[in-house]
C-alpha cells in the first residue's frame, strides 16, 4: 500500500516537472516566435527611416524645381502670349515671323517676384551655344564681365542686313543732333548761358513774391537738354531749399546756393556732357505689328536670347539704324542714365513723377548689330572695360580724354571690329540684388571710332526699363488700358511705344 502511494506521488511529481520544462518542439516554437517579433520590430524601424528619407528627398526635389522656375523663368511669368521664351542652352529657335498679338499689351501682374533675367558671363572667353533659329546654332562669346558684354557672330544673315539698310534708306536718314555746334549756334546760345543769378531767380519765381518754393523750382526748370539748369544745379538748389527752416529761398539765400552750384567742381559732369560729340546719320524703324518681317524677327530673337518679357521689349524704343561715312564717329558715352530722384524715364513719363526735373533714357541693355563690314577704322571701343576700378578722373590720361574717340580710339581696353551680321549685347545696368534694374554700370562706357575707309552701317536695339519697379508696372497698365480702348480701331493702330520720344545719342 505504501509502495503504491509512493509510486503515485512519484508519478505526479514527474508530471509536474514535465509541465515546468516544455518539450523540445514547444521550446523551438517559442524561440522562433521571439525571433519573428524582433525582426518585425526591426522591419518597422527600417521602414520608418526609409520613408522619412524618401519624403525629405521629395521635398528637396520640389524645392529645387521651384527655385529654378522662379529664378530662370521670370519672362514666362510676365508674358501672356502662351509661349515661354527660349532658353539659351536647351530651347529651339524663335519664330522667324513673329506676330505679337494684341494680348501682349494686356495688363500683367508685376508682382515683386518678377525679375529681369541676366545671361551669365562665366568668364572672359567663355563660349555658349544659343539656338535662335530652327536651322542653326549660334556661338555667344563673353568679351568682358565689366560690363557684361557678349559677341554673337552671324546673328543676322547678309540678306537681312541688306534689307534693314534698304528700309532705313527708304525712310530717310537725318544728321545726328549732337554734332559739334557751329559758331553761329554757339553765339546764339551765349546769351542763354550767361544769365545772371538775379535773372535766374526771377525766372524761377513764378508769382514774383520774392520767395522761391519747391513747386516753382520744379515746374519751371524741367529741361531735356539742360541748357540753362542742369540736374547738378537743380540738386544743389533743392538741397539749399531743404536746409532753410521756412521751406523757401530768398534772393540772398538763392545767391549763395546758386553760386555753389556754379563752381567748377560742380560743373565737371555738366561740362563733360556738353562736350559729347558724334557725327553720323540715323533713322528709326518700327518693329511692331505690321512692320517688315525681318524687323519683327530681329526683335523676336532678342526676346529669345535675353528671356525678357515680350511686352517689355515691345514697348521699348524702335530700332535705330546709323550710317557712318568717312571720318564719322561717336565719342564714348553711356546709353542709359543713373537713377536719380529728380529724373524720370522718358519712356514711362506718362505714368511717371510729374515733379521730376529732367527726362532721361532708361535702357536696361543694348544690342548692337553690324549691318556691314568696314575696310578700315570704325571699331566699337570700350575704354574702361574690365578695369579694376572706375573713376572719372582716370578718363583723362596725360592730358588726353579717353572719351574722345577721335584721339584715343587705340587706347580702349576692348575694340570690336565691325563684321557684317555680328551682334554685340551688353547690360547697361547692374542688378539691384532683387532681380530688378539697379545702378548704372559705369564700365559700359563705349564709343565708335572714326571710319577711315569705307561705310559703316549699324543698328541699335534698346530694352527700356524703369528703375522704379512700380512705375514700370503703372506705365504698362496705362498702355494696356489705352490699347483696349482702341481695340476697335486696329486699322488705325499707332504704336504706343515712345518711338518719337527717344533721346538721340
Amino acid at each position: 500500500m505504501e509502495d503504491s502511494l509512493e509510486d503515485l506521488l512519484e508519478q505526479h511529481g514527474g508530471d509536474c516537472g514535465d509541465e515546468d520544462q516544455p518539450s523540445a518542439p514547444e521550446a523551438k516554437f517559442r524561440s522562433s516566435r521571439m525571433n519573428i517579433q524582433r525582426s518585425s520590430v526591426c522591419s518597422r524601424a527600417y521602414f520608418v527611416v526609409v520613408m522619412v528619407f524618401f519624403h525629405v528627398y521629395i521635398l528637396n526635389v520640389i524645392g529645387l524645381l521651384l527655385y529654378v522656375h522662379y529664378n530662370n523663368g521670370p519672362g514666362e511669368l510676365v508674358s501672356e502670349d502662351g509661349a515661354p521664351s527660349a532658353s539659351i542652352s536647351d530651347r529651339g529657335a524663335a519664330l522667324p515671323h513673329p506676330d505679337p498679338a494684341a494680348s501682349d499689351l494686356h495688363v500683367e501682374d508685376y508682382s515683386q517676384s518678377v525679375g529681369l533675367p541676366r545671361i551669365e558671363g562665366i568668364r572672359v572667353g567663355h563660349v555658349q551655344q544659343v539656338s535662335l533659329l530652327p536651322d542653326r546654332t549660334h556661338e555667344m562669346r563673353t568679351m568682358s564681365l565689366k560690363p557684361l558684354l557678349f559677341e554673337i557672330p552671324g546673328f543676322l544673315s547678309e540678306e537681312e542686313c541688306r534689307v534693314v539698310v534698304q528700309l532705313a534708306q527708304l525712310k530717310g536718314l537725318m544728321a545726328s543732333q549732337t554734332t559739334t555746334p557751329s559758331k553761329e549756334q554757339e553765339e546764339s546760345n551765349q546769351p542763354l548761358l550767361s544769365l545772371s543769378t538775379d535773372e535766374v531767380f526771377s525766372l524761377l519765381d513764378l508769382n514774383q513774391d520774392g520767395l522761391l518754393q519747391h513747386e516753382e523750382i520744379v515746374s519751371h526748370s524741367r529741361s531735356q537738354d539742360g541748357t540753362w539748369l542742369n540736374p547738378d544745379n537743380l540738386r544743389q538748389i533743392l538741397t539749399g531749399l531743404e536746409a532753410c527752416p521756412t521751406g523757401t529761398l530768398t534772393l540772398e539765400d538763392f545767391r549763395l546756393v546758386y553760386d555753389v552750384s556754379q563752381r567748377p567742381g560742380q560743373q565737371q559732369s555738366a561740362k563733360s556732357r556738353s562736350q559729347f560729340k558724334q557725327r553720323n546719320k540715323n533713322t528709326w524703324l518700327y518693329q511692331g505689328p505690321g512692320s517688315h518681317h525681318v524687323l519683327q524677327s530681329l526683335r523676336n530673337r532678342l526676346i529669345s536670347l535675353t528671356r525678357l518679357p515680350s511686352t517689355l521689349v515691345g514697348l521699348s524704343e524702335p530700332l535705330q539704324v546709323i550710317r557712318y561715312e568717312n571720318g564719322d564717329f561717336s565719342n564714348a558715352h553711356h546709353d542709359s542714365s543713373p537713377p536719380q530722384p529728380e529724373t524720370t524715364c522718358t519712356h514711362t513719363r506718362m505714368a511717371g513723377n510729374k515733379s521730376a526735373l529732367t527726362e532721361v533714357s532708361c535702357r536696361y541693355l543694348t544690342m548692337l548689330f553690324y549691318l556691314s563690314s568696314v575696310e578700315e577704322g570704325g571699331e566699337t571701343t570700350f575704354p574702361v572695360a574690365d578695369n579694376r576700378t572706375y573713376e572719372e578722373q582716370a578718363l583723362v590720361q596725360d592730358g588726353v580724354d579717353l572719351t574722345d574717340t577721335k584721339e584715343t580710339c587705340g587706347r580702349g581696353n576692348i575694340r570690336m571690329k565691325p563684321s557684317v551680321g555680328t551682334a554685340l549685347l551688353w547690360y547697361n545696368h547692374l542688378s539691384d540684388g532683387r532681380g530688378w534694374m539697379g545702378e548704372l554700370d559705369e564700365y559700359s562706357l563705349h564709343g565708335e571710332c572714326p571710319v577711315k575707309r569705307g561705310v559703316k552701317w549699324t543698328a541699335n536695339s534698346w530694352v527700356n526699363v524703369d528703375p522704379d519697379h512700380q512705375q514700370q508696372a503703372r506705365y504698362q497698365r496705362l498702355v494696356a488700358k489705352r490699347q483696349q480702348a482702341k481695340s476697335g480701331m486696329e486699322e488705325h493702330y499707332q504704336p504706343l511705344s515712345h518711338s518719337d520720344l527717344h533721346q538721340d545719342l
